[in-house]
């Protein structure tokens, strides 16, 4: 699943960077006649691809707000689920079989983001959400509940799209989870063996300003 998101989101990345490259010049300047936004990650599409044999299940709404041409913050709701530790690097293990969990995780939480503009369109970002955490074993039976915080370092860069209304936003990410709790054995046991952040995670986020 996870080499998948990322062929998938690298591809719609190279894509749209080409289609409007040209066109987008840059600054960063948003007219406070658009102050908010709502927005996803267009990873919610890989919901869609058929045949799938661990579906991520994985919605995402944020609403922001332009404090200054420069400083952005946002509310973000957020759900998915995984079957194997997120801490797996990119190798060998990556999408191991023999690392899946026995069983899978979903979570569900709302969180917040601080987004700062460096240089025209360049940004970087911080978000935090913490997530009430369902463990789950193989026959989709409930084992227990538990709780991650989830942080995202973010670096992007705002593309404007069909004047200033519409945006994608391509980035990179370093993700960690320093806090977790009342895991089960046979899933800390996976997760042990492995970090607890994972690097270079790319991403595509869209939106519409108003």
């Amino acid at each position: 699943m996870k080499i998948s998101k990322i062929l998938v989101t690298l591809s719609l990345i190279l894509i749209i960077s080409l289609a409007y490259s040209q066109e987008n010049e840059g600054t960063n300047k948003t007219e406070f006649t658009r102050k908010h936004f709502i927005s996803s990650s267009l990873f919610i599409l890989y919901n869609a691809v058929p045949d799938q044999t661990n579906p991520p299940d994985f919605f995402q709404l944020n609403f922001g707000c332009w404090l200054t041409e420069k400083d952005v913050v946002t509310i973000e709701a957020i759900t998915w689920k995984y079957h194997e530790p997120l801490g797996i690097p990119y190798g060998p293990s990556f999408e191991d079989p023999d690392e899946a969990y026995p069983g899978y995780i979903r979570e569900f939480g709302i969180g917040f983001g601080y987004q700062r503009f460096l240089w025209k369109d360049l940004y970087v970002s911080q978000h935090a959400i913490p997530l009430m955490r369902i463990y789950m074993d193989e026959d989709d039976n409930k084992i227990q509940n538990g709780f991650q915080l989830f942080c995202t370092s973010r670096v992007g860069y705002h593309v404007k799209l069909f004047g200033d209304n519409w945006f994608v936003e391509p980035s990179m990410a370093a993700t960690f989870w320093p806090i977790k709790t009342n895991v089960p054995k046979a899933f800390e046991e996976l997760d042990d063996k492995w970090n607890s952040y994972f690097l270079f995670e790319p991403g595509l986020h869209f939106g519409y300003k108003f």
